[in-house]
């Protein structure tokens, strides 16, 4: 009897394709009879380097979903059967027809602030030149440090990492913690790239929220494909559902995309479920922002996003 197949769809990246070889790795783990197939897809993110991400719509007529919308096209025509995802740059109102059929446990939720020299938010030199792709990030660092000059960056995780490197270097970038985990190139509070040594700092969640859905790998599948939500589900960690559950429900709720200046941090402690938010008003950076807190059950994450998304409007 032959093995049964399933085809992965992944990214290029070299991040992507680490965590798609830690889902197969899991997969086997958990099917030791299943055949696991790897097809590479690039998506209109990797192919418009070009753009700043508030481009996308008008120059590449993408408005949200720029690093999963092509996945989504081969698995509705069955090219493949789960796609791998960075939670994160999956749309908060996935599209009809899909279901994110598990997540992987969570890997670190924070930012990391990357310099030459070791140094902090409050250290970092006046005026100085911040690297980030992100609204959130940008936002939260204005707000925090209104003296700061914001640069909008595009590339991969390596080639973000050595924009504090060589001429016209920025005094600064912002990364998430889990791709420079995964991808080995941070060890504690350095970074080690092109024989190299750099600051990391890891910045607190309570001070610097993270977004929603940092740390977590998703797998979409077709909603009608039972086979392959039935073998994805086993690699599911309850959890780490629990907590991306209640913050991708939350920023759907608000009308939020991937980039919606939103900071969103979860956290279970004694069977309950507490998030923080704080949501910018992406018309007027400059205002204050909105910050909450409340706590529900683990059971029914919906019912707190609910809540806050409430308190919010």
């Amino acid at each position: 009897m032959s093995q049964p197949n399933l085809t992965l769809g992944t990214r290029g990246s070299e991040l992507a394709l680490t965590q798609t070889r830690m889902v197969t790795e899991a997969l086997q783990t958990a099917h030791t009879n299943l055949n696991v197939i790897r097809q590479i897809i690039q998506t209109s993110g990797d192919k418009r380097q070009d753009l700043r991400f508030s481009e996308f719509n008008a120059v590449a007529h993408v408005d949200k979903g720029i690093f999963i919308k092509e996945l989504e096209i081969a698995l509705e025509n069955g090219e493949i059967d789960a796609a791998v995802h960075s939670l994160k740059d999956v749309p908060s109102d996935l599209a009809a027809g899909f279901v994110i059929a598990a997540v992987l446990p969570r890997a670190a939720i924070e930012d990391v602030l990357i310099t030459r020299e070791a140094c902090t938010l409050e250290t970092l030199r006046q005026g100085a030149r911040v690297g980030t792709s992100s609204v959130r990030r940008a936002a939260q660092l204005k707000w925090l440090r209104p003296d700061v000059e914001i640069v909008e960056i595009r590339g991969n995780v390596p080639t973000r990492v050595k924009k504090v490197l060589g001429e016209n270097a920025l005094d600064a970038v912002l990364l998430a913690a889990a791709g420079l985990q995964r991808l080995g190139l941070m060890e504690g509070s350095t970074i080690q790239i092109e024989g190299q040594t750099l600051s990391a700092l890891t910045l607190d969640p309570v001070v610097f929220l993270p977004a929603a859905g940092q740390g977590a790998i998703a797998i979409e599948c077709r909603a009608d494909d039972a086979a392959s939500i039935h073998a994805v589900r086993a690699l599911n960690d309850g959890d780490t559902e629990a907590r991306v559950m209640v913050e991708r429900e939350f920023l759907r709720l608000l009308g939020a995309g991937c980039q919606t200046p939103v900071g969103a941090h979860t956290w279970i402690k004694e069977g309950r479920l507490t998030m923080a938010v704080r949501v910018f008003n992406e018309a007027d950076l400059s205002l204050p922002p909105v910050e909450l807190e409340a706590t529900g059950l683990v059971a029914d994450p919906k019912a707190l996003a609910a809540e806050l998304a409430r308190q919010v409007k």
